[in-house]
C-alpha cells in the first residue's frame, strides 16, 4: 500500500509519526514549501507520475491538499484540521481525466484550534454533505497540533475501516 502524507505549513512529518504510518505501507512524504500559496495538489501529483496512492493523509495545509487529491484520484483520506474554507470549491472537484472512486474522508478537528477555525470547516462541509462519505470527529480539548498518541489512534481507526 502506498500512503501519501502531506505535512502542514512550516511543518514536517516527524520520525515517530512516519513510523506509525510505515506499519501500514510505503510512506511518501514530500517536503512542501507553501510560500507560493496553499494549493499544491497538481505539483504533488506531478512529482509521482508512476505511483498509485491508496490513501492520502494530511495535516492542516497538507490536509487541504490531501482533500483535493483524494477527490481527484478517488482515494480515501484522513484529514487533521483541514482549512477547507480557504480554497475555492471548484478546484476541489476532479477533472474528467481522473477516475473517481471511493473518496471517503475521516476528519479530525480540534475545537480549540486557533489556527484553523473548526466552525468554518464544519460550515464548509455542511454545504457539501452529498459529495463524500464523511466521518467527522471534533475533539473538544484538541488544538491545532496532533499529539502522537491521538495520531496513532486516528491512523489505526482509519486503516481498520479499509479493505487493505
Amino acid at each position: 500500500m502506498n500512503i501519501l502524507y502531506l505535512h502542514g505549513l512550516k511543518s514536517k512529518l516527524s520520525k515517530e509519526k512516519r513510523k506509525v504510518l510505515a506499519e501500514f505501507g510505503n510512506v511518501f512524504a514530500p517536503d512542501i514549501d507553501y510560500s507560493g500559496g496553499d494549493a499544491y495538489h497538481l505539483r504533488i501529483l506531478q512529482n509521482y507520475p508512476h505511483t498509485e496512492f491508496n490513501v492520502i493523509i494530511g495535516s492542516s495545509m497538507g490536509a487541504l491538499n490531501a482533500y483535493i487529491i483524494s477527490n481527484w484520484i478517488g482515494r480515501p483520506a484522513l484529514l487533521f484540521n483541514p482549512p477547507l474554507h480557504k480554497h475555492p470549491w471548484s478546484l476541489m472537484l476532479p477533472e474528467e481525466k481522473f477516475l473517481k472512486a471511493d473518496s471517503s474522508k475521516q476528519i479530525l478537528l480540534g475545537a480549540k484550534d486557533d489556527v484553523v477555525d473548526p466552525q468554518k470547516t464544519l460550515a464548509f462541509l455542511g454545504k457539501h454533505l452529498q459529495e463524500h462519505e464523511l466521518e467527522i470527529r471534533v475533539d473538544p480539548l484538541l488544538g491545532h497540533r496532533i499529539p502522537l498518541e491521538l495520531f496513532k489512534e486516528q491512523v489505526s481507526n482509519f486503516f481498520s475501516k479499509l479493505c487493505y
